[in-house]
Order: C-alpha cells, then sequence, then structure tokens
C-alpha cells in the first residue's frame, strides 16, 4: 500500500510540474526588435537647428499655437529642485510626492531657477511672428503660485 501510495504521489507531483511548465504567457503580437551593434555604429551624426533656421523654415506659414515644456526645457530649474530635494528627502524621490515641497517650489524656490538663452530666443521668435505660445508643466497644482507664471513672464521677456 505505501509503495501505490509513494507512486501516485510521484506521478501527482510530476504532472503538476508539467502543468506549470506548460503556462501560458501572454506575448504582444509585436515584438520590437532593437537596435544591433552595427546599427548602432551607423548612426547619422546630430543636426542642430538653430532658431533662425527654425524662422526660416516658418516663413510664408499662418500663426500657430506652440507649447513648450518648462522645467530643464525653456527654465534650468534643477537647482530650485535639488534644494527641496535636500530638506524633504535628500535619500529618495518621494518629496515629488510632498504637497509642501510643491508650495514652496511654486511659490519661493523658483527663483533658483534661470531661463535658457535658446528659450528666450526661441519665445521671442515666435511671439514676433504672432504665434500663441503655451506653457506645459508637470508640475502639481499648489493652492497658490506666486513665481512659475512671474519668473517665466519675466525670463523669457514675454510682455504682459
Amino acid at each position: 500500500m505505501r509503495k501505490v501510495t509513494l507512486t501516485l504521489s510521484a506521478i501527482a507531483l510530476a504532472l503538476s510540474l508539467n502543468g506549470a511548465a506548460m503556462a501560458k504567457v501572454h506575448m504582444p503580437e509585436v515584438v520590437s526588435q532593437g537596435v544591433t551593434v552595427t546599427e548602432l555604429a551607423h548612426q547619422q551624426p546630430i543636426k542642430w537647428v538653430s532658431v533662425a533656421e527654425i524662422e526660416k523654415s516658418l516663413e510664408g506659414q499662418a500663426p500657430m499655437a506652440v507649447g513648450f515644456d518648462i522645467d530643464d526645457t525653456f527654465w534650468f530649474s534643477s537647482p530650485g529642485f535639488y534644494r527641496v530635494k535636500l530638506e524633504y528627502s535628500p535619500n529618495d524621490f518621494s518629496y515629488l510626492k510632498n504637497p509642501e515641497f510643491w508650495e514652496k517650489m511654486n511659490n519661493e524656490w523658483d527663483k533658483f531657477s534661470m531661463p535658457k538663452q535658446v528659450g528666450i530666443d526661441l519665445v521671442q521668435m515666435h511671439l514676433k511672428r504672432g504665434d500663441t505660445v503655451y506653457f506645459i508643466t508637470g508640475r502639481t497644482q499648489t493652492k497658490t503660485e506666486t513665481c512659475v507664471t512671474k519668473y517665466v513672464q519675466e525670463g523669457l521677456n514675454i510682455p504682459a
């Protein structure tokens, strides 16, 4: 009887392991092939574009709406973020979910942010063309906001 029990247990174990190995895994229909080392070695050089080239490419086109990100695109805001990170969570990024951080960043510490010259030039080019310029941010909304709009407007020389 004992041999029968052991044999049946071994068969049951083998069948259960086989079933686990045959589990269906969902695979997407299209899987990115990625790139090879050869393809990486044959990349084309970067073509930097100046504001003057952008302006020339827009000649004859009707005014348009353009949108630009603020933080670390037009605005070098890393110093403010770094300052807050040191105060609220020096060892991780949990400060980004802290409402007190956003209140300070949006109302006080944006004064540590600096406009980038290319941002000033690009915004001025679009304003001169009659384009509508929008600024986009992923910042968390706060009850008050005294710095962001003011400093972006002043820093990028946008008329009131």
